[in-house]
């Protein structure tokens, strides 16, 4: 992927991802059934990254605990949705290409063979959670 495919899909990510919790941190009925969750809409059974726009809400409002028991991704998306536009912002002002390169390096970093089953185990282990937490 090239360096303006990637920043394009990043600002679209970010936007609707910013849109989406303000959206959620409105609702004063947290007990919505709505979930943007196609295999949570399919199956009925939660996916891995379900309740992470739910984990967010919970950092925001400092409640780490109960952030962490929802879903442990929140804190990589949180931190993602903190860090992403500013290096993002960055890189476009100062026509640097630093988030495309570390972009490259995670992505190698991947195709390394234990690190992908290490990331893959504990997916896998976060979504046996969250079916037995019956998200």
């Amino acid at each position: 992927m090239n360096r303006n495919k990637l920043y394009l899909i990043l600002i679209l990510l970010i936007a609707v991802g910013y849109c989406w919790l303000g959206w959620s941190l409105t609702q004063t009925n947290h007990n919505i059934s709505f979930t943007p969750c196609p295999i949570k809409n399919v199956t009925g059974i939660a996916c891995p990254s379900c309740g992470s726009t739910r984990s967010v809400s919970q950092i925001i409002q400092g409640n780490f605990a109960d952030a962490f028991m929802l879903n442990p991704f929140g804190y990589i998306i949180a931190l993602a949705m903190l860090i992403v536009p500013i290096w993002l912002l960055f890189d476009l002002i100062s026509k640097k290409d630093t988030l495309y390169n570390g972009y490259k390096k995670f992505e190698q970093t991947l195709k390394i063979k234990w690190v992908a089953v290490v990331l893959i185990l504990v997916t896998l282990a976060n979504w046996i959670w969250n079916i037995y937490k019956g998200l």
